[in-house]
């Protein structure tokens, strides 16, 4: 029995295994520490988070050099097993496979980064998380109106990022053009009805036309863009109703919803101080009388 503990105590191979789970044990706990007593202590949130992945990622790269250091006089031998099951692997677990490399393709790529709202797989919502094989997001809108949270969490797979156009709100422009339409009667003030929505537009929304101009001539410096407008502007188009005007402005992608609620307030006030000079418009229906008969009777008696 003493031989056999010997035996096994002085074993090369359970030597090694040994060294391992002691030196991932070891790894792990400092990372832990380091992640709890330093790392929690950072404020912003998005420091926090990367310095979190960051920890967790050397913990990982370091366990496996600490593998590859205690058998690497045993890897020329799994060569071989290796790539033969290599191929069953790899067939087996495409998916996986193809959301390890989507992971790698957003991170080195910077399709999307943890706080961005993004649409990816035909779902939008705000980035929780990026794993290895599926992002987390925030879901917004579905039955709840405009931009909001609905409190739902989806995870997504990361292949999706090669399967489906990956849509970024807030990436190095995070402002989205919006519009809102306002329709106003025939023989209405239409000048006054211009410089009132002008006026509105940039009460509530051109503090932003600065902000977003600077934004747009960097991103011009990085790709092939045309100019374009980021001060409100105002066009207009008549139908057989009404003279419909269109008021568009740059806007905060977080603050659509809040905006126009801004907007509709002020035009909505604007306009009443008028005094029916501008008059807002309605679909009306003109309900037509049927035409006059005249019957002619004829007495053949």
């Amino acid at each position: 029995m003493e031989e056999q503990l010997k035996e096994l105590l002085f074993n090369p191979t359970v030597g090694k295994i040994a060294t391992v789970v002691i030196g991932v044990v070891i790894i792990w706990l400092v990372i832990k520490m380091i992640q709890k007593n330093l790392i929690t202590k950072i404020k912003e949130d998005n420091n926090r988070y990367r310095a979190k992945k960051l920890g967790s990622f050397i913990g990982f790269f370091l366990t496996i050099v600490l593998i590859t250091v205690v058998y690497s006089n045993k890897l020329g031998g799994l060569t071989v097993a290796l790539g033969v099951a290599g191929a069953g692997i790899a067939f087996s677990l495409q998916e996986v496979i193809t959301s390890f490399a989507g992971w790698l393709a957003i991170i080195l790529g910077g399709f999307y980064k943890s706080g961005d709202r993004v649409q990816l797989g035909g779902i939008k919502g705000d980035v929780m998380d990026i794993g290895v094989l599926r992002t987390t997001l925030m879901e917004t809108g579905q039955w709840v109106d405009g931009d909001l949270y609905n409190g739902r969490i989806v995870l997504i797979a990361n292949s999706y990022v090669f399967k489906e156009p990956v849509f970024n709100y807030s990436g190095d422009f995070p402002f989205l053009w919006d519009e809102i339409k306002i329709p106003i009667q025939f023989g209405s003030n239409y000048e006054k009805t211009t410089q009132i929505l002008l006026k509105v537009g940039n009460e509530v929304a051109g503090d932003l036309s600065t902000k977003s101009r600077e934004q747009w001539q960097e991103l011009k410096s990085k790709y092939r863009l045309e100019e374009a407008q980021t001060e409100p502007m105002v066009s207009l188009v008549a139908n057989d109703n009404w003279v419909e005007y269109t008021l568009r402005y740059i806007v905060n992608y977080k603050k659509r919803r809040a905006t126009k609620t801004a907007l509709y307030t002020k035009i909505l006030t604007e306009v009443d101080a008028t005094q029916g000079e501008i008059k807002f418009a309605s679909a009306t229906f003109e309900l037509v009388g049927a035409p006059d008969f005249k019957v002619n009777v004829q007495n053949k008696a």
